[in-house]
């Protein structure tokens, strides 16, 4: 008995040794931690592991001398001890390379914007005559407000200037359709006795021609054509049924477009005071400064259109007549009006003068017709689309293609004709917006000194109109 206070003496020293021992491991671990050091902690210490068990087997015998059992080592002594942490798992969104986050980003938002555009589409085709008879008053509103604001600085009430001009152009453009219908069908049977003329002259020189076109095969292409034209009849008859509704869809469209013009000539500006209400109010300042410019742009376009039209008109129609082309003068208002479609147009409405000079005149008449077309055209595309329309609607010819062909995809020779104005105005608007978004980080900007400011030019801040 008088032995176990010195057993119990010695054990509580080498639980003291082991607890120090502990304790300046746990303080070398981290300190090897902070200065980035990841070997083994009992080599870092300099303390061999198999002593410091050796060491520790006295006590632990002792203890199970004494019956007690040894406690098994707990984790975190084994990560004390230098097993190292495991590593953390990266963020998801960081482990996707940049690029590829970009391109996700880019291709949901512009799948966002392709079912918009989509959704637009399939709106504007179920109302689609709304929609053109309303375009339609939009091009002939902003070639006639001119006039009615002339009108207006003369003192004649807004109502008086509005009827006036309403009349005065929807009886001019009246006239040019009753005249282009009326000779159309004063000329026809003439036309008719011309090309059987040409389509005969043409199968001789056929006949005679170095391609060796012999008579049966003529005879067997008017036959096929006659069988086409035997085998299309119902579909014929139903078109011809057809037209009634086509004629009804006319005069709606027509009556569509008088009344909407009339209201924009009287009364655009509220109009469009009342549009910009339903745009945000954030947006609103930027909005109301592009729909003046966009107007503007829209007007120049229609105006400087009608011009280099009437002059394709004039020269090309005294080019024809004076070359004894039959119906020069229906000729000539078919292009002024195919001169509404840029480009397209043109040479739909000149290659239409060049066959029928070629299939009542002869192979002479219609190259020298040819030659017209091309000059006049040359000089227009030069010279008078440049110095006319200027650089308020100066579209890219790519873009004047692509908007022609995709607009005619849409909505036929409507979609045709508003393409070229529709890209002119947003090119207008999309500039605007982008000078408008930039105008206050150029406020903002640091002034720049020195060598810096000679290269720099001035930048004058006007607050939108």
């Amino acid at each position: 008995m008088s032995r176990v206070p010195g057993w119990l003496g010695r054990l509580g020293a080498g639980l003291t040794e082991m607890g120090d021992r502990l304790n300046a491991r746990r303080a070398q671990a981290e300190e090897d931690d902070d200065f980035g050091g990841d070997g083994d902690f009992g080599r870092s210490n300099g303390i061999d592991r198999s002593g410091m068990d050796s060491a520790d087997t006295p006590a632990a015998s002792t203890a199970n001398g004494n019956g007690t059992p040894p406690q098994p080592p707990s984790p975190a002594s084994d990560t004390l001890v230098g097993a190292p942490a495991p590593a953390a798992r990266p963020d998801p969104a960081a482990a996707v390379p940049w690029g590829m986050r970009v391109a996700a980003e880019a291709g949901w938002r512009l799948l966002v914007l392709a079912g918009t555009v989509w959704v637009l589409m399939r709106v504007i085709s179920a109302v689609q005559l709304v929609v053109l008879a309303f375009v339609a008053a939009l091009l002939i509103t902003a070639l006639l407000q001119p006039t009615v604001a002339r009108l207006r600085r003369y003192g004649v009430p807004r109502g008086l200037a509005t009827a006036l001009t309403a009349t005065l152009g929807f009886v001019v453009m009246g006239l040019v359709g009753w005249f282009v219908v009326w000779q159309v069908m004063e000329n026809i049977d003439n036309l008719s006795t011309q090309i059987q003329d040409g389509i005969d002259e043409l199968q001789r020189w056929l006949l005679n021609s170095p391609f060796h076109v012999t008579e049966d095969q003529i005879k067997d292409i008017a036959k096929s054509l006659r069988e086409a034209v035997g085998a299309n009849t119902d579909e014929i008859t139903s078109a011809g049924l057809e037209g009634v509704t086509v004629i009804v869809e006319a005069l709606t469209g027509i009556l569509l477009t008088m009344f909407s013009t009339l209201f924009l000539l009287y009364d655009g500006k509220r109009i469009w005071q009342w549009t910009l209400k339903l745009v945000p109010a954030a947006a609103r300042p930027g909005v109301a400064g592009a729909g003046p410019r966009a107007w503007r742009t829209l007007t120049a376009y229609v105006r400087g259109t009608v011009i280099v039209a009437l002059i394709d008109a004039i020269f090309i129609g005294l080019g024809i007549f004076f070359l004894d082309v039959p119906m020069a003068v229906p000729l000539a208002v078919f292009i002024f009006l195919f001169a509404f479609i840029p480009l397209v147009g043109a040479v739909v409405s000149g290659a239409l003068a060049v066959v029928v000079a070629l299939v009542t005149q002869g192979v002479f008449t219609a190259v020298m017709a040819l030659l017209v077309v091309l000059a006049v055209q040359q000089i227009e595309g030069h010279i008078l689309q440049p110095f006319i329309l200027g650089r308020a609607v100066r579209v890219h010819p790519l873009a004047v293609v692509l908007s022609v062909a995709a607009g005619g995809m849409v909505a036929g020779i409507g979609g045709a004709v508003v393409a070229v104005p529709l890209v002119a105005v947003t090119n207008t608007v999309v500039g605007y917006l982008r000078s408008y978004s930039q105008e206050p980080a150029l406020r903002t900007s640091p002034v720049p000194r020195g060598a810096t400011a000679t290269g720099v030019a001035p930048v004058e801040h006007r607050p939108p109109s």
